[in-house]
């Protein structure tokens, strides 16, 4: 028997292109039982325009990046109070303290704070960012009923920060596998249009320009893989990955691989990009907390590496290979013997299956949705 449907009422920092902002849409979109609406902190960023097309209700405070103002917490406060939600579900940071401590004031006593975030590291991570969340560290004890995180490291960092051990609860993030799926006419039609014969071993990095995603260790081991006479190509797919980024090129032309390496930059048909490529690299140095590149490209059909940051671990499991952050030369090494067994036709298309049951098992959207109403149902019996 299903639980009565709640009124949920989100609130989020910014719509921008990330993972918690994709996992807000994802549980808005597909959760057809309990009723949702969003509140922005900020404008409709990358986003927006996703949630108004799939009729989502998202309201937007427009308060500048950083700050908050009088009026907007004033219209998020007769917000809270006009709609009555059963529950409010924060997201980050800036939105857990704002949302949750307009929420207590406006009487919600059921609020779901939310954790995307697994590092806070001084010098990369904004002065700003680090002070909230340790803020809300201090309040977590009086604010939220529960705290829902996407990754099991999350949890343990933040514990470390005096966050509510006991109020944490781990949903991790769930993908829609009615477009996240193989798809062979897919990967022959984008290959086709980067010129990339289909048996040419194709490596990919969907992830943009940011030193946290360390694309420069990724070019490294590449070198080095060149080094060891391996033929193969790479994608560099995001925000940043063009030619106009004259860091990059320097990066390239500095290894000896600008020949190797396709600079993509933006794309909107990341279900396409990933069944084109062969095998997905993510070589994060820090700040992951549940890398969702990765099951979606496993999710395709696509065997990953990554770098030991987060969840990778977790996610990937038996079906790829993970290897320590920040070295190259164990990256190289690496990609060296996924390019053996890629050469075994009959070993590959079996890890390739193993790969996309691993997301079909453990991280659909159902079972995302499934997490969060049990941490909404457990809140408001709090």
């Amino acid at each position: 028997m299903l639980a009565k449907p709640l009124k949920v009422l989100h609130v989020i920092t910014g719509l921008t292109d990330g993972g918690a902002e994709d996992s807000l849409y994802q549980l808005c979109h597909n959760d057809h039982h309990n009723v949702h609406r969003v509140v922005c902190l900020m404008d409709a960023g990358q986003y927006g325009p996703r949630f108004d097309a799939a009729g989502i209700e998202v309201v937007y405070l427009d308060m500048p990046r950083g700050r908050v103002t009088p009026a907007g917490l004033w219209r998020l406060w007769r917000i809270i109070r006009d709609y009555q939600p059963d529950v409010v579900q924060t997201w980050m940071y800036h939105a857990n303290l704002v949302g949750g401590v307009v929420a207590r004031l406006a009487g919600v006593k059921a609020i779901c704070w939310g954790i995307h975030n697994s590092n806070l590291m001084p010098g990369a991570t904004k002065r700003s960012t680090i002070w909230v969340a340790k803020a809300c560290g201090a309040l977590s004890r009086v604010v939220p009923s529960r705290i829902v995180s996407c990754s099991q490291h999350a949890v343990d960092v933040h514990r470390k920060l005096r966050y509510a051990a006991m109020k944490f609860v781990v949903v991790p993030n769930g993908y829609n596998l009615s477009l996240l799926t193989p798809d062979t006419e897919a990967r022959a039609r984008v290959r086709a249009e980067w010129g990339i014969d289909d048996d040419m071993p194709l490596f990919g990095m969907v992830a943009r320009f940011d030193p946290q995603k360390d694309h420069a260790n990724l070019i490294a081991g590449l070198a080095q893989l060149k080094g060891l006479g391996w033929d193969f190509r790479c994608a560099l797919i995001g925000a940043g990955l063009d030619a106009d980024n004259d860091e990059l090129i320097r990066l390239l032309e500095d290894h000896g691989v600008r020949d190797r390496v396709l600079l993509v930059g933006r794309r909107s048909d990341i279900p396409a990009v990933m069944n084109a490529l062969d095998v997905h690299v993510l070589s994060s140095r820090f700040g992951e907390a549940f890398p969702n590149v990765l099951s979606e490209a496993m999710a395709c059909g696509t065997p990953c590496v990554s770098t030991d940051v987060g969840d990778a671990a977790f996610i990937v499991g038996d079906t790829g290979w993970i290897v320590p952050p920040n070295d190259s030369r164990l990256l190289a090494d690496q990609l060296a013997m996924v390019l053996s067994e890629h050469a075994d036709a009959a070993t590959w298309q079996v890890r390739k299956q193993r790969a996309h049951q691993r997301v079909v098992d453990s991280f659909s959207v159902q079972r995302m949705i499934d997490g969060y109403s049990a941490s909404w149902h457990q809140a408001c019996h709090a």
